[in-house]
């Protein structure tokens, strides 16, 4: 065996789960994307996985990884990015057991992430937001199951991680409707519910009847959702809206979307975007900056309020022969 994986083994062991507590999440996209280095790899050299050495992923290697990511598996830039965080983290930790292969190492370490669009944010109006939690067929047990599921990610934001751990006792119904979630960093929130929404929580408990630690929105054999299950639910439901509503024909909706559509809910009603922060659990209220530019309704209130300059149209005309001469170069 060669240094290679008994570093990766105890970087996932010690580094991750026992020096920094990351996250489930986190330590499985590490996983994901260290396992796709080293099986692209094997492939590039020849080399067993349980063989590879340092001086086999230098950074000629590692480029060209990055670049299969999106050439031969189709992935975005930002996906990108996020596979060569998990592979320059352990490159660090490496960088403090292997100072032999130091060299090789900072070269990794060099490699810049890449610059991507920000593309603008995509957001449900109220009538689409009626039309997807029409699309469930709340004739049977799963539609109903996704059509409480829906009302919650709407009105409260979850990430998908987060509803993905709803359990049955998170919810707390009456005067102070709220579902309690543990988002990034292991932060814990409460978010309110509406009148609706917990009514519509409360009869899908009733239906559910499970205990406090069974999960809030399960599968027909009682296990939680996973990621993927949830986004074609999605998909799903909204291309059934999409018949009843054109407008969202075009347009990919997805989990990430009703997290949008509450962010552009409350900045719409006026909340402030330190609270709506606050709501959807960000770090930093920067993050909350870009729902200001996704709407034009903001904008065209501030252009409104503004005066038009009381200049006259006209060409720009220089006033000396030299700057004549300038403009004309």
């Amino acid at each position: 065996m060669s240094s290679v994986a008994p570093t990766l083994q105890a970087f996932f062991t010690e580094r991750l789960a026992g020096q920094l507590q990351a996250s489930p999440q986190t330590i499985a996209a590490y996983r994901d994307s260290l396992r796709l280095l080293i099986v692209f790899a094997h492939q590039r050299t020849g080399t067993t996985p349980a063989d590879l050495d340092w001086a086999d992923l230098d950074a000629t290697l590692i480029t060209a990884f990055l670049d299969h990511l999106e050439s031969g598996r189709g992935n975005q830039p930002r996906t990108r990015n996020l596979r060569l965080t998990a592979i320059r983290s352990l490159f660090t930790y490496a960088s403090l057991r292997h100072p032999e292969h130091a060299a090789t190492i900072q070269r990794v370490l060099a490699i810049p992430p890449k610059r991507h669009d920000q593309p603008t944010l995509t957001y449900l109006t109220p009538e689409e937001i009626d039309a997807i939690l029409a699309a469930p067929d709340r004739t049977n047990w799963v539609g109903r199951r996704d059509h409480t599921l829906l009302t919650v990610a709407i009105q409260t934001g979850l990430r998908v991680s987060e509803l993905i751990g709803l359990d049955c006792g998170h919810a707390t119904l009456g005067a102070t409707a709220h579902i309690h979630c543990t988002g990034k960093g292991r932060k814990q929130r409460a978010v309110p519910l509406t009148t609706t929404t917990a009514l519509a929580v409360q009869t899908w408990l009733d239906e559910r009847d499970g205990q406090p630690d069974q999960p809030l929105f399960p599968t027909r054999t009682g296990r939680r959702l996973s990621r993927d299950a949830i986004e074609r639910r999605v998909t799903k439901h909204a291309a059934t809206a999409a018949e009843q509503c054109p407008s969202m024909a075009s347009r990919r909706i997805t989990p990430h979307t009703l997290r949008h559509t509450t962010a552009m809910t409350l900045l719409r009603a006026g909340v402030d975007t330190t609270v709506i922060a606050l709501w959807l659990g960000h770090a930093d209220v920067r993050s909350t900056n870009p729902y200001l530019h996704a709407d034009l309704a903001i904008k065209q209130a501030a252009l409104d309020q503004t005066t038009p300059p009381a200049v006259t149209p006209g060409r720009y005309q220089p006033p000396d022969t030299l700057l004549e001469f300038l403009q004309n170069l």
